[in-house]
């Protein structure tokens, strides 16, 4: 199944999509806007762009592994989201997904304006990632 996945910013939010045999997630692009039903918008449409069978919005959870606030945010673009397509929203912990796409791009020497340009892509490629590979894992 093709999943649709969101690193959810207040300035730029991370997309990345998976192939169909759910192997590989791959960073697609970030979308810079902070008014949230513009962004669930553009969000919807580059679901359906990609033919999205599902969208999965990481969590950002304390380390202890409670939910602030910003994960009422996260769930309330889910609820918008669901609101414009067809497509079923579920959510993955994004503990530390950004630490671990600095990372990535440090060891491709990503500097400057080009590693801020697509960190939260990375980021959202990570956290799908860690989704597809808790299917597989729940799948055996």
């Amino acid at each position: 199944m093709i999943i649709l996945s969101v690193d959810y910013g207040d300035a730029r939010t991370g997309l990345a999509v998976c192939d169909k045999n759910e192997i590989l997630a791959s960073p697609l692009e970030v979308i810079a806007e902070s008014y949230q039903p513009k962004l669930a918008k553009l969000i919807a449409e580059k679901a359906a762009e990609n033919k999205a069978e599902l969208i999965v919005i990481g969590l950002p959870r304390n380390m202890d592994g409670s939910y602030g606030y910003r994960c009422d945010e996260c769930r309330a673009l889910g609820a918008v989201i669901g609101e414009l397509c067809d497509i079923p929203v579920d959510y993955q912990d994004e503990r530390l997904t950004t630490v671990i796409a600095h990372g990535y791009l440090s060891d491709n020497n990503v500097k400057g304006k080009k590693r801020k340009a697509n960190v939260d892509a990375v980021s959202a490629s990570v956290i799908l990632q860690s989704y597809i590979d808790k299917r597989k894992n729940n799948a055996d």
